[in-house]
């Protein structure tokens, strides 16, 4: 699959289409049955993360999932996510902070959800709300944005360092796309619990949005913690791309099977001779 990492320097996501599938010639259906054929071993290897926490390893990977309203961070979950083992898995979804949470540095509750050793962590959002709404909304100024962008690039060699990858995926959607989906909910009462008002406020600042986005990847895109721009508008496509992705981090660990730390042909011959149930 081509790279979706975005070159270094400044970022034009007007210039990234929405709706491609790079790097993948086939349509829907070969997708979808390539997006199955990559389950088996992305179980493998969560297995194989999961197992190595016993012998000390502080490998772990974080997959932080951002991108505009209807972009798909479920769907992600669901069907990309979704391919490996829940018991490995450990899923957060950021809302706005409660009043505890503003109590403390914007890190704080992130730095709380982070996965332990041999788990698979996932941010539905982000500490990237704090320079993504709060640019568009001018809950602060240029200054803390900037002082936040390193504190975050800081923050996320110190995982890299400490044994976590960290992943990093905005769902690119188009306006189009994003108002086909909106009006799918509205016109559908079995999705009208997915709908919020408030969405149609946000839509409003698209132009505010991108930007923000921009400026946040250009600035925290980092040889330890790239960013991965993703076509979102096929669905099929991006949960495709996300699971390759989720993948290549896994195999990129290089886990082995831990070693047993006892004498095995002691064991076996211990199960047959003292077997309780003969």
């Amino acid at each position: 699959m081509t790279s979706l990492r975005p070159a270094p320097g400044p970022v034009d996501l007007s210039s990234i289409e929405t709706d491609a599938a790079p790097g993948f010639a086939g349509k829907k259906a070969e997708g979808q049955a390539a997006l199955a054929a990559l389950g088996p071993e992305l179980a493998d290897q969560q297995e194989r993360l999961f197992a190595n926490r016993t012998t000390g390893s502080g490998s772990r990977v974080l997959l932080v999932l951002q991108g505009m309203d209807t972009s798909g961070k479920g769907g992600v979950l669901r069907h990309a996510v979704g391919l490996i083992d829940p018991q490995g898995v450990r899923i957060t979804s950021f809302k706005a902070p409660t009043d505890e949470e503003k109590q403390h540095h914007f890190l704080w509750r992130i730095e709380r959800a982070l996965p332990e050793p041999g788990y698979v962590g996932v941010f539905d959002r982000s500490h990237y709300e704090d320079v993504l709404i709060h640019r568009v909304r001018g809950w602060a100024d240029a200054d803390t944005l900037e002082q936040r962008y390193a504190e975050i690039n800081n923050f996320e060699l110190r995982l890299v360092e400490d044994g976590c990858v960290v992943l990093k995926c905005m769902l690119h959607i188009s306006a189009d796309e994003q108002k086909a989906r909106l009006q799918e909910r509205l016109d559908n009462p079995e999705k009208h619990w997915k709908y919020n008002p408030g969405d149609l406020d946000e839509r409003a600042l698209w132009p505010a949005y991108r930007e923000a986005y921009e400026i946040a990847i250009e600035r925290t895109n980092t040889e330890t913690a790239p960013w991965h721009v993703v076509p979102a508008d096929k669905k099929w496509f991006r949960n495709l791309a996300i699971a390759t992705l989720l993948l290549d981090a896994l195999r990129g660990l290089e886990l082995q099977w831990p070693k047993a730390d006892f004498d095995v042909a002691t064991e076996k011959r211990r199960l047959q001779e003292e077997d309780p149930v003969r």
